[in-house]
């Protein structure tokens, strides 16, 4: 194993942006590439490049009729992709394909031993329906990871984790009965942010009750009362045995962020991304693929998405 961390950078991944005036602008990319060379942590792990996803790939989560929407609003280049979140522009497709690719290629990384986890920062784009787009998000990555892993590797037991302010419902719902997609979410509460989803009682429909976790956070929670919360996000992940882990870590729950109220440091991020390395190493041979998600506020980004690099170092170990 060449080393224990792959990061996924390259220019492709910041044309995965909406324009200077939109709250997903083109400085995100950047900004947590400044401070990742700023700390050195390139010199720590393995530096792959941005892949983009073939038509098939996207195919294994979305529909046909979906995929053709975007390419077509793709080589038009104007109006929007949902009712009003998300713009399309010229090249849209390409940009989002190359979000899932590159998400795909992390992956194939931990699963074919090239690393033992894996960061991409543009990724986690989980609002995405398997049929539109919502919340900035075009194609979801996390459903096409999460389908591909079983398909691809035969994989019967998935976790997704996520700690992005928004609620997951792109990814929630699409596995809402799905018993082998294993789902724990602490967002802020939907009463008090988009997309008004994620409640406690929905804890997955049929054979899949009680694979599901929700947890609501109040405005202004903290780091205090994110680690209260993250001890049922462990006893979820014990009970799932998961062969893989994928993190959705959004910056958009730190203070501070302008569209959100919840109220992380970076400390947060890297706790649960210390946590889920240990989980990873005990079930699943280490296998943990993190996605940077949202986040709006660029120290926020470059902070939240550097502790977690640092964090997936050596089981959870900092450097």
């Amino acid at each position: 194993m060449d080393s224990p961390v792959c990061v996924f950078l390259g220019p492709e991944l910041e044309a995965y942006n909406f324009g200077a005036d939109h709250p997903f602008g083109p400085r995100r990319y950047g900004a947590f590439v400044a401070e990742f060379h700023r700390l050195g942590l390139g010199g720590h792990c393995r530096i792959r490049e941005p892949v983009a996803a073939s038509r098939e790939a996207l195919g294994r989560f979305h529909t046909e009729q979906y995929i053709d929407h975007v390419r077509a609003q793709s080589v038009r280049g104007t109006g929007f992709l949902d009712c009003g979140d998300t713009p399309a522009f010229p090249g849209v497709y390409e940009a989002a394909a190359t979000v899932v690719g590159t998400t795909l290629a992390a992956l194939d990384a931990v699963m074919e031993g090239t690393c033992r986890r894996a960061f991409t920062p543009i990724a986690g784009l989980h609002h995405a329906r398997r049929d539109q787009a919502a919340g900035f998000c075009v194609f979801n990555d996390c459903g096409v990871a999460i389908e591909t892993a079983r398909s691809r590797y035969g994989l019967q037991r998935i976790a997704y984790v996520d700690i992005d302010a928004h609620h997951g419902d792109g990814v929630f719902y699409a596995f809402e009965d799905d018993p082998d997609v294993w789902i724990a979410d602490l967002h802020e509460d939907g009463r008090f942010l988009y997309p008004g989803t994620g409640f406690a009682e929905e804890t997955g429909k049929g054979a899949a009750h009680g694979t599901k976790l929700n947890v609501p956070m109040p405005p202004q929670a903290d780091d205090a009362q994110f680690r209260a919360a993250w001890g049922a996000v462990e006893e979820l992940l014990e009970r799932a045995r998961p062969e893989l882990i994928l993190f959705q870590c959004g910056a958009d729950s730190l203070a501070g962020d302008p569209i959100t109220d919840l109220a992380y440091t970076p400390a947060a991020h890297a706790y649960a991304a210390e946590r889920l390395c240990h989980l990873a190493d005990r079930h699943c041979q280490g296998r943990l693929v993190a996605l940077g998600g949202g986040g709006y506020a660029l120290d926020n980004i470059a902070r939240a998405w550097c502790a977690v690099v640092e964090a997936l170092f050596a089981g959870g170990e900092k450097l």
